[in-house]
């Protein structure tokens, strides 16, 4: 298998040891809190299963703005966006150690403990080119710049331990799965070569002949489809119906035990 982008192992972020995390939930009830956005939040899971490896936690300011005009950190490590924790609060300074809680379970449980190197502000001009490079476009209504600019800012970057997975797992047992997980069930089927398929939507018929092409074409051992989960823009198809309709697909158009149905 080839090696996670940026290190030779992969660096998830959440804190798989029990005892290390139960004293870090306690822990994490005598610190400060910062309740965050949806996107900070969807970071943070996204760090803690290996997905954006290697970081270690949300940019600074210097490596957002280096991400988004080259897509490449100050230090040259490539990324494709920015992965940063935006905020409207004002009151969380450097050096602290705070509580990350999450907006989209209720009680606003603790999603992961954030050590907080840099507090910095984002000023309207840095704003709009960040818009600019990420979304080319500044217009309002793409819902990726609206999300985007009403995020707050103020900028934490720091390394996070991250201490759940929201409400992935429990909505969705079946599909969600950390990258750590996606490389074990490729490692237990015995597959040396994988063709990937990601989508936001339900997969139409040139969408499955473009996945059986590519197989056939590369002799691989099987597909990895990879849907997004959770949150999407308005009018999006909902998570569940576009899982039952990609099963389905699979159940009907695929050779038995060729295809991983997976999400994020």
């Amino acid at each position: 298998m080839i090696k996670p982008h940026g290190s030779d192992e992969l660096n998830p972020l959440f804190v798989y040891d029990s005892k290390k995390r139960s004293d870090l939930l306690a822990e994490a009830e005598r610190l400060p809190s910062l309740l965050l956005n949806s996107a900070a939040a969807a970071n943070a899971v996204m760090l803690g299963g290996g997905y954006f490896n290697p970081l270690t936690g949300y940019m600074n300011l210097a490596d957002a703005l280096s991400v988004a005009e080259k897509m490449r950190t100050v230090d040259g490590l490539f990324f494709p966006v920015p992965i940063v924790n935006l905020t409207t609060e004002t009151g969380v300074e450097a050096g602290t150690r705070i509580a990350l809680r999450d907006p989209n379970v209720s009680g606003h449980p603790v999603l992961a403990v954030m050590d907080v190197v840099a507090v910095e502000q984002v000023s309207d001009e840095q704003m709009a080119f960040m818009v600019q490079k990420i979304f080319r476009t500044r217009d309002n209504k793409h819902p990726g710049v609206a999300t985007f600019t009403s995020l707050g800012r103020t900028l934490l970057s720091g390394p996070i331990q991250v201490l759940n997975f929201s409400y992935f797992q429990t909505d969705f047992p079946d599909t969600f799965r950390t990258a750590v997980e996606i490389r074990h069930e490729i490692a237990e089927h015995g597959w040396e070569k994988v063709v990937a398929f990601q989508t936001r939507n339900p997969m139409h018929r040139a969408h499955e002949e473009l996945c059986r092409m590519a197989m056939e074409k590369l002799n691989a051992d099987g597909v990895l489809i990879h849907m997004l989960l959770g949150q999407l823009k308005p009018g999006d198809i909902p998570a569940d119906v576009r899982d039952a309709s990609i099963r389905k697909m699979v159940e009907i158009y695929f050779p038995p035990n060729t295809v991983m149905v997976t999400g994020y």
